[in-house]
């Protein structure tokens, strides 16, 4: 028999919107606060173990090269694995001040892992990489 997902559904979009709204706020402390203690983020480049490694990576980023920065983002597919795991398929990216979308460049496909814990989702795990890899001659 199937579990109905639909209010887990909307519990998980709301914790990526919650996300992404502090992240235009440029706020690292929001920003994670869904995340869980022991969530890794892994990105090209950087593996940050722990909520309070991406928090100091987050806060330094928006002190710095994301100050002002929004994200664009579409989830591709969100599906459940047994009661207390989903997983988000997701393309998006960083818009800088000035732009009004993310160029090609910029664009990611990212894999949000949350995790039921004591009835409320958490992230994690989290994972992205380039959306287009360019074409070497």
């Amino acid at each position: 028999m199937s579990h109905d997902h639909t209010d887990d559904a909307t519990a998980v979009n709301a914790l990526l919107a919650e996300m992404y709204q502090a992240w235009a706020d440029n706020d690292a402390d929001r920003f994670v606060a869904h995340y869980a203690d022991d969530a890794t983020a892994l990105l090209p480049g950087s593996l940050r173990a722990g909520r309070e490694d991406i928090r100091a990576q987050m806060a330094a980023g928006f002190d710095g090269p994301l100050k002002g920065t929004t994200t664009v983002d579409e989830q591709l597919s969100l599906r459940f694995v047994g009661e207390d795991c989903a997983i988000s398929i997701n393309r998006g990216g960083v818009v800088f001040p000035g732009e009004s979308f993310a160029p090609d460049d910029r664009t990611i496909h990212a894999t949000w892992v949350f995790e039921r814990r004591d009835g409320r989702w958490l992230v994690a795990a989290y994972h992205n990489s380039a959306a287009q890899v360019p074409v070497h001659a």
